[in-house]
């Protein structure tokens, strides 16, 4: 959570031409035997406090929930519709124009929130300043920085990708038994009509053994470096800015 005060959040204003505040949105759904429910919550928690760290963004706290429909065939896993995700997008973003915050970045941790590109593509045409990261080029330029081995089409869930991330972030959340739980299921066209449940039977798709600390570390450094085009976008000036 992040520990600012109004007045923290006043001073950083006055040091910008534009505030940017940045929105880090989870899930509440399975990861295998071996990574927690929040998962996707702790990736795009860790994404958002290393932009923070880099840039001067105002951090909010994360949507914990979202659209794991998918997942529905494991016990624990949490959804709300996507008509009311994208409320929630909408809503947060006009509180903060209220509040003098013209600009809001969604950091999604997980990739069955698809409606988030239809708000931000919606809030772009009325005007206002919004963006979703990370893209997958910069998913694609951070696995290849960080010695990812697994191409994103693989590295599906709960593989290297994410269980590097939270050795790195949040070791004491990763149990024993990711090092044997590899499992590749490529071809996933009926997906959205079948679930996860379709295509594995542990949650897992992707090779989690070859996830480390490093990788995590690495991950995270090259999302940083890559907000940087995002936050001169949105920062800047004219028509071009609209994200």
């Amino acid at each position: 959570m992040p520990a600012d005060t109004t007045e923290d959040v006043r001073a950083r204003g006055e040091g910008v031409s534009r505030q940017v505040a940045v929105l880090p949105v989870g899930s509440f759904e399975q990861h295998g035997p071996y990574l927690p429910l929040a998962t996707d919550t702790l990736v795009a928690c860790a994404v958002a406090r290393e932009i923070a760290a880099a840039y001067p963004v105002h951090l909010l706290p994360p949507v914990t929930i979202s659209c794991s429909h998918e997942h529905a065939a494991w016990a624990g896993t949490v959804s709300i519709s996507s008509v009311t995700l994208h409320s929630v997008i909408r809503d947060i973003a006009s509180s903060l124009r209220r509040s003098g915050v013209e600009t809001l970045v969604v950091v999604n941790g997980h990739g069955g929130n698809y409606v988030l590109g239809n708000v931000v593509q919606e809030s772009s045409a009325r005007g206002e300043r919004m963006a979703l990261f990370p893209a997958p080029e910069d998913w694609e330029a951070a696995r290849e920085q960080a010695g990812v081995v697994t191409s994103l089409l693989t590295d599906m869930h709960a593989g290297e990708i994410e269980t590097s991330i939270l050795l790195h972030a949040h070791p004491e959340f990763v149990r024993p038994g990711y090092a044997a739980s590899d499992f590749v299921a490529d071809d996933r066209r009926h997906l959205l009509t079948l679930g996860m449940s379709a295509y594995t039977d542990s949650g897992v798709i992707g090779r989690p053994s070859l996830g480390s600390a490093e990788k995590g570390k690495a991950l995270l450094a090259s999302l940083a470096d890559s907000f940087g085009t995002y936050f001169s976008l949105l920062t800047s000036d004219g028509d071009s800015a609209r994200g």
